[in-house]
Order: structure tokens, then C-alpha cells, then sequence
């Protein structure tokens, strides 16, 4: 009886364009999993930063004290406070340039805070377009090496004076391979893609929410005033 081969074996002694593909696939798969994990990161550490600053902001503490704070640290503004710095610091700037005109001000306060919240989004889904990519790829190149694979085996059939499955059989082998590979890189990618789209679009929501409530609080103070 035949010893049975290894997929490394099939990996290596399979056609060009065969290996290409599952190059290709491997390399798709590695750099899906480090955005995989840098995303995971990202997306709980805006989290944990905006449920940490809100606590901060309606503890009544002074928002000029916050603003200050901000502006003084060194760490990277992202999430909750850039949308806070960048409404606060405008509403400063037109309040010097407009005093009491309400309805300027809190224009160019929301458009800087909208400005914020697009950045932030971008931030946020930075890595989201190539794992939907890789998701909706994979299988088809995947599929693409196994064709091809199959149909090299079936050309090595024509040549071969033994029509039998023996002769295919490792072709066809190292072809579904390609597909295996294809499946192991997409399968993990639309997963992640469809849970990190869902925690992006609830951030943004909450990041809405802050910057509707900000704003009303600044423009309360400028009725008060």
C-alpha cells in the first residue's frame, strides 16, 4: 500500500501558478490576522477612552480645565476628546471673533466637530475595506488555483498510459489545497469585518450622541452669558 502524501509535500509539488495562488492566500491570511488584532485593539481602547472621558465630562468638571488638560497631554488625542478639543477650541475662537452671535458660533463649532467625527471614522475603519476584500476574494482565487490544478491533472491524464485515479489523484489534491487556503483566509476576514463594522457604526453613534450634547452645552453658556 501507498504511503499516504502530506499536504506539504502536494504544497511543494504543485504547478507555478498553483503556488502562487496559495502564496498569495497565506500572505492575504497574515496580514488579515495582524489587522484583525490591531483593530481589536484600537476599537477597545476608543471605547474604554470615550467611557473614561465621559465620566470625566459630566462629573462638573470645569470644560476649560478638560480643554487645558487635553492640550496639555502628550498622549494622542483620538475618539471622544478630539471631538471635544475640536469643538472647544472653536467655540474659544469664534466667542473671541463673535461675542454673544449665538448662531455663528455654533455653526462653526458643529462644522469642526463634524470635521473631527469624520476623521475619527476614518480612523476607526481604516483596515475594514481590505478584510472585506480578502473576505470576498479569497474564495475565488482560491477557486481560480484549483481549476487550474485540476485541469493540469486532467492534461497529465491525456499524456499518461494509465487511465486511472492514482495518476490524478495528487493533482487534484494539491488543487483543492488552493480552495482550503482560499476558505482559511476569508472565513476569519468576514467575521472580523462584520463585527468591527458593527462596533464602528455603535462608536459613531456615540460620538454623535456626545457631540449633539456638547453642543447644546455650549450654546446654553452662550444664552446665559
Amino acid at each position: 500500500m501507498n504511503e499516504p502524501i502530506s499536504i506539504l509535500t502536494l504544497i511543494l509539488n504543485a504547478s507555478l501558478v498553483v503556488q502562487i495562488v496559495m502564496l498569495t492566500l497565506l500572505l492575504a491570511s497574515l496580514i488579515s490576522w495582524v489587522l484583525i488584532f490591531q483593530r481589536a485593539f484600537l476599537l477597545s481602547t476608543v471605547k474604554r477612552l470615550a467611557i473614561n472621558f465621559e465620566d470625566e465630562f459630566w462629573s462638573g468638571q470645569d470644560l476649560r480645565a478638560i480643554f487645558i488638560e487635553i492640550e496639555q497631554s502628550d498622549s494622542e488625542v483620538i475618539g471622544v476628546e478630539h471631538l471635544f478639543q475640536a469643538g472647544f477650541r472653536e467655540f474659544t475662537r469664534s466667542r473671541q471673533q463673535y461675542g454673544n452671535q449665538a448662531e455663528r458660533i455654533m455653526q462653526n463649532v458643529q462644522r469642526a466637530m463634524r470635521v473631527a467625527m469624520a476623521r475619527e471614522e476614518e480612523r476607526l475603519e481604516a483596515a475594514l475595506p481590505f478584510l472585506a476584500t480578502v473576505g470576498s476574494t479569497s474564495p475565488y482565487i482560491g477557486l481560480f488555483g484549483t481549476v487550474w490544478g485540476i485541469m493540469n491533472s486532467f492534461r497529465g491524464l491525456a499524456m499518461s498510459n494509465q487511465a486511472s485515479l492514482a495518476v490524478v489523484a495528487p493533482g487534484i489534491s494539491e488543487a483543492l489545497i488552493a480552495t482550503a487556503i482560499g476558505l482559511f483566509a476569508a472565513i476569519p476576514a468576514v467575521i472580523a469585518y462584520n463585527r468591527y463594522s458593527a462596533q464602528v457604526e455603535v462608536l459613531m453613534n456615540r460620538f454623535e450622541t456626545f457631540s449633539d450634547e456638547f453642543a447644546a452645552i455650549l450654546n446654553r453658556s452662550i444664552q446665559e452669558d
